[in-house]
């Protein structure tokens, strides 16, 4: 019977069950011929389809939501109650299946008022996918709240969040949301954790009451009926495998996989872009200091230029790959999902980081430029003067680099961090910056002029101090931002940035 109340070749992956289920077992019924189908209606939430029997009889097969069922047997609204109960604490979906036998060809406006027949349960066990568990976990962990909503019974819906780690939160029925002015639903709203029952048009109202809250909110769904929500919300997301094409065509995004942990993968791929984006713009703003400065600074002392056009090219030509290259290879690190949500309206580069991006710079020109003034002033000639700054900007360059891969006030972190690339430059630049210096044809071009080997242990011993000063910087801004603490009673005392 809950075949026969079932559409065929049905999307729905529960209908789909119930007639593989239904084709193992001998059928009385076979011959029937559909004449009509009563869909789901958000005032009666069964779907029935009508059958002409051989004798002339017409079969109303009808499945759907217990307590609707019940009522359209004329049983007393708690008979199924209890087992529907002791089944749905096991996370199982529940339908009931009835049946009406009418003699005339009448078929009704509604099928409330025929005779139906109660005829059992069906049971769906719809287990969580093991990566959702951890899928949910991250989310928490990184600030972001999940809720359910569902059409299931709320007891089900209860059991299957628990499960997937959502019991911090009340559950709220249809019926009850029905019953909630816009303003009492976005006051309850942060306190839900699951909402079962729930008709389709009553998830625009949800995902209306969350943005009224000032949530950035994300709506699944695959359904005709979601494109609404997923319109309203920030950010649509439709199911490739299961959506409608009218779900895909409302939605931002469309899921190759109809797994709740791509969405949580995708966030993380966006929080990995985001912070290697911050990452080059802090780099950029720290290389181009230096530059900019020994391109001035013999200019104001009236000496003879340092930089030439060629030389700013090739460093130029070392800036780009590094920020096409070696940034956007940068890994996650290991605590990229535990950093709550930024505020989408705050800049790229906040000022805190704008400012130790200048600080970094200006560490490496005042390194740079002390290498400058002290061979000048021993008297060196020009062109070996110019070698040993170009060298001190290139390895400022890659200190540069290493110490703008990470946040993190810890020397160790930055320099264990694994970037295959990151090597590849380092090194490519050393034995480019060999040749320059070695080859005379090279030295020629470049003017520079033959460079003793202690003098490059020293310019690399400045650089190398460049590198851990801009460190201790990372340090004493970790210092900063974690030294205000307070004591909150309403967390039960504990110390809380």
């Amino acid at each position: 019977l809950a075949a026969l109340a079932s559409i065929d070749d049905p999307p729905d992956l529960m209908e789909s069950a119930i007639h593989r289920l239904a084709a193992s077992v001998p059928n009385p019924q076979d011959g029937l011929n559909l004449l009509k189908t009563y869909g789901l209606r958000p005032d009666l939430l069964a779907v029935t389809q009508v059958w002409k029997q051989a004798d002339a009889s017409f079969l109303y097969a009808c499945k759907g939501a217990p307590e609707t069922v019940a009522s359209l047997c004329g049983l007393p609204p708690d008979t199924l109650k209890k087992s529907v109960e002791e089944m749905a604490q096991h996370g199982i979906r529940v339908l009931a299946v009835a049946q009406a036998i009418i003699p005339d060809d009448a078929l009704p406006e509604t099928i409330k008022g025929l005779p139906f027949h109660y005829i059992g349960l069906i049971g769906l066990a719809d287990p969580l996918r093991e990566s959702v568990i951890d899928a949910v976990a991250s989310c928490r962990a990184a600030g972001i709240k999940v809720v359910m909503i569902t059409g299931d019974y709320p007891t089900t819906a209860h059991a299957i969040a628990t499960q997937a780690g959502l019991s911090d939160g009340a559950v709220l029925t249809g019926d009850d949301l029905s019953r909630l002015s816009d303003d009492e639903l976005q006051t309850r709203i942060p306190h839900i954790a699951v909402f079962a029952r729930i008709m389709p048009e009553q998830k625009l109202r949800i995902v209306q009451a969350f943005k009224q809250n000032d949530e950035i909110v994300a709506m699944t769904g695959d359904g005709v009926n979601d494109a609404p929500a997923l319109q309203a919300a920030h950010i649509g997301i439709a199911m490739g495998q299961r959506g409608t094409d009218v779900a895909r065509e409302a939605a931002s995004i469309v899921l190759l996989e109809d797994d709740f942990d791509s969405i949580v993968q995708t966030i993380r791929l966006g929080r990995r872009i985001y912070n290697n984006l911050q990452k080059v713009m802090r780099y950029i703003i720290a290389v181009h200091i230096p530059i900019a400065g020994m391109a001035l600074l013999p200019i104001a002392l009236g000496h003879p230029l340092v930089l030439l056009p060629l030389h700013i090219a090739l460093l130029e030509m070392l800036i780009d790959p590094v920020c096409a290259l070696v940034f956007e290879a940068e890994d996650e690190g290991k605590d990229l999902m535990r950093h709550k949500p930024r505020d989408p309206q705050a800049p790229l580069i906040p000022a805190g980081l704008m400012l130790l991006s200048f600080l970094q710079g200006l560490l490496a020109l005042v390194g740079v430029a002390g290498i400058y003034l002290w061979f000048h002033t021993q008297g060196l000639p020009e062109d070996q003067v110019r070698a040993l700054s170009f060298t001190a900007l290139v390895v400022s360059n890659i200190a540069l680099i290493f110490t703008n891969r990470t946040l993190h006030p810890s020397i160790w972190d930055t320099l264990r961090r694994k970037n295959p690339l990151m090597i590849w430059v380092a090194l490519a630049t050393t034995a480019i910056m060999t040749a320059l210096l070695s080859i005379p044809p090279l030295e020629k071009l470049l003017k520079f002029g033959a460079v003793h080997w202690d003098d490059i242990a020293l310019t690399f011993a400045v650089c190398l101090a460049i590198f851990l000063a801009a460190e201790g910087m990372k340090t004493i801004r970790h210092a900063i931002l974690h030294s205000t603490r307070f004591t909150s009673r309403k967390d039960g005392g504990i110390l809380k940035p």
